[in-house]
């Protein structure tokens, strides 16, 4: 079985895609709460030493894809300044989050979303400085498909950077982590979010994942040169930065 196959809902007839997209919008309420919550905060670290990686590039122009609930935008907009962001996702209950949280801040003037697919980006080839993607890779339905139209919205030189969870190889941490996401996550993801499968599919969902140097293999493949793999607290996460 592969990511590609891995579905929140085993019962529903139609795609993942589809699947993602209903899923996200039963949990847009309580998604932020609930990452930062099951991760102990560490995620908002991540998403900051992700962000930095693009420091030397100062790209002008950022796309945002998965965008969610905007948060690794926003982050792009305290550390980077660029011209302009835009986030799409295909979940309207969490662009009216973000939407929500654009007007909070002030920054409709740098900051837009656009409802779209992040398999089949709305966007001109060459389009932006640099890509970002959180915590979102792993929900598309054809993973090459939507990485190679990463590679084909970025200008050339661009850098796409992309932050995912992945499985700790080492002990204790391997066995920990096991333990904490096929239990506890659920759990509390069933308690808050009030979707049933949707805290069990996001674990499923990076068991079956490329992680490593299967994913910037992959990276490799569609278009993507100088991939690097950066390992993050004892493996649960890395960093994946490719170069068009």
């Amino acid at each position: 079985m592969d990511s590609n196959t891995i579905t929140p809902y085993k019962d529903d007839k139609v795609g993942k895609k589809q699947q993602v997209a209903t899923m996200f919008n039963n949990i847009s309420k309580t998604y932020d709460f609930l990452n930062h919550f099951l991760s102990f905060g560490i995620d908002i670290i991540w998403r900051k030493k992700a962000i930095r990686s693009l420091r030397q590039l100062q790209p002008k122009k950022i796309l945002d894809v998965a965008t969610g609930t905007g948060d690794f935008a926003f982050e792009a907009i305290n550390i980077l300044k660029p011209d302009k962001i835009v986030g799409v996702d295909i979940s309207e209950g969490m662009l009216a989050v973000a939407k929500e949280k654009i007007a909070k801040r002030g920054v409709g003037n740098k900051f837009e979303v656009v409802l779209g697919d992040s398999e089949g980006l709305p966007f001109d080839d060459g389009s932006f400085d640099a890509v970002t993607v959180a915590f979102g890779v792993r929900n598309f339905e054809n993973l090459e498909k939507g990485l190679a139209d990463i590679c084909r919205v970025l200008r050339p030189g661009g850098k796409a950077v992309i932050l995912e969870f992945s499985n700790p190889k080492t002990f204790p941490m391997k066995q920990l982590y096991s333990v904490y996401s096929r239990t506890l996550m659920p759990f509390f993801g069933r308690l808050f979010s009030k979707d049933r499968e949707a805290y069990s599919y996001l674990p499923e969902s990076v068991v079956q994942f490329p992680d490593g140097e299967r994913f910037t293999t992959i990276l490799d493949r569609v278009g993507f040169s100088k991939t690097v793999c950066r390992p993050q607290t004892f493996g649960i996460c890395s960093i994946y930065i490719g170069t068009k």
